[in-house]
């Protein structure tokens, strides 16, 4: 009654929806895994924020690489801006995704270390490659506050280092890169201005990174777990549609048979 499922095109039709169904639990997975590292993500962002601030170099160190469960981690410091080996980072956005530039400003500590301050957005000029319009950086002794941030790499960022760019001007905030042309030690990762507020509100600064969505990804992750549990019952809907055609036709086909031996 069944042997049609033995037919090639039943076969193959077959072998696909047992590929589709580990495929579809493998997504499915995948955006799970995707969920739990997002709001495990979020809780260390909220904790990090909602912590005492402690000074920078407590939580760092020349050669230092930020552990993830330092990210974001509030911290001070207090220093004198290098404002003469101040740099602009390239093809950063804005609090409303507008294009420009971020300005980084070495903040030399008592001690001689350095430790690299993201002091916020500022937009380009009329000339891409010309070092923008950035307000100064606060002179004599100064205390900030902010969120450490680990060192960028093209591997962790996805940008690429370029070489020949324009004089003062990175795509990477790397402590490792601005210790060599700074010539002095500077902490490792760097550190993402939160106050004291810039007067006219430029630079301007970065705000606290999102941590109250958590996305769609267990949606996703359900919906796809649903598609393979779907697919047997497809695969057993088509079989049992197909031997009710297969049995309506061979009834045609003997009640055409039987009407000429009944005349």
């Amino acid at each position: 009654m069944y042997r049609f499922v033995l037919t090639r095109q039943w076969v193959c039709l077959t072998l696909v929806a047992l590929a589709l169904i580990p495929a579809m639990i493998k997504l499915g997975f995948w955006q799970y895994h995707r969920h739990v590292h997002r709001v495990a993500q979020n809780e260390l962002i909220d904790a990090n924020l909602r912590a005492k601030p402690v000074p920078v170099t407590e939580v760092t160190s020349p050669g230092h690489e930020v552990p993830r469960a330092d990210f974001w981690r509030a911290v001070t410091a207090t220093g004198t801006y290098d404002s003469a080996h101040e740099v602009v980072v390239r093809m950063r956005t804005s609090n409303d995704d507008k294009v420009g530039f971020h300005v980084l400003t070495p903040l030399v500590l008592g001690d001689g270390r350095v430790v690299l301050v993201n002091r916020g957005w500022v937009p380009g000029g009329d000339d891409p490659r010309a070092y923008p319009p950035v307000p100064a950086a606060p002179s004599g002794e100064v205390t900030v506050a902010g969120r450490l941030k680990a060192d960028e790499t093209s591997g962790g960022s996805g940008i690429k280092d370029r070489k020949g760019l324009p004089d003062r001007q990175v795509m990477l905030i790397n402590s490792g890169q601005q210790a060599e042309s700074l010539g002095r030690p500077v902490l490792g990762g760097y550190l993402e201005l939160t106050a004291p507020a810039p007067a006219d509100d430029s630079p301007e600064i970065i705000t606290d990174p999102d941590h109250d969505s958590i996305g769609a990804h267990m949606a996703y992750a359900v919906q796809w777990w649903l598609f393979a549990s779907a697919v047997p019952v497809g695969w057993l809907v088509l079989v049992r549609r197909e031997k009710r055609d297969r049995e309506e036709e061979a009834a045609k086909a003997a009640s055409a048979a039987a009407e000429p031996a009944a005349a």
